[in-house]
């Protein structure tokens, strides 16, 4: 079990060290917005939509390792996504941060946020990026907060 934590903790520490598609997308048709004002984190995600399909998509902002971490790697697992899809993603990814479950069947490199279950407080950090992306998928304008149901 040890060695399972070690490589969940050396993806996320990877990730914040060098986050994947942290940039401005210039061909983005949409952003979203969201900001953690009790730990600080800021991210904004840029989406370029096709129909339906997250063609591409980025981030920028700032925060704690965990924040930056999950946006980087979300970027990674819903470019070619549906939004319909992407949002069966981040109910999975909502449910691995609240419980540390790892889903045998759908094992990937987002299993490394399980452990953020053990620290509540940091489960907003996790899924920020999260609800901004889908807010700017699903065209809503409101900005992503530590306000979302559930979290």
């Amino acid at each position: 079990m040890q060695d399972l934590t070690d490589l969940y903790q050396s993806v996320i520490l990877d990730h914040n060290r060098r986050p994947r598609n942290y940039k401005v997308l210039p061909t983005a048709n949409r952003v979203g917005t969201g900001n953690n004002p009790l730990c600080g984190d800021e991210v904004t995600v840029y989406v370029e939509l096709d129909g339906d399909r997250i063609k591409d998509l980025s981030f920028q902002g700032s925060g704690c390792a965990i924040s930056q971490a999950s946006a980087s790697l979300m970027t990674l697992n819903l470019k070619g996504k549906t939004v319909d899809e992407a949002e069966a993603i981040y109910a999975d990814i909502h449910k691995l941060v609240t419980t540390g479950k790892v889903d045998e069947d759908n094992f990937s490199d987002l299993a490394a946020l399980a452990g953020v279950h053990q620290f509540p407080a940091r489960i907003k950090c996790a899924t920020l990026s999260w609800h901004a992306a889908l807010n700017a998928a699903k065209g809503d304008a409101k900005p992503a907060t530590t306000e979302a149901p559930g979290d």
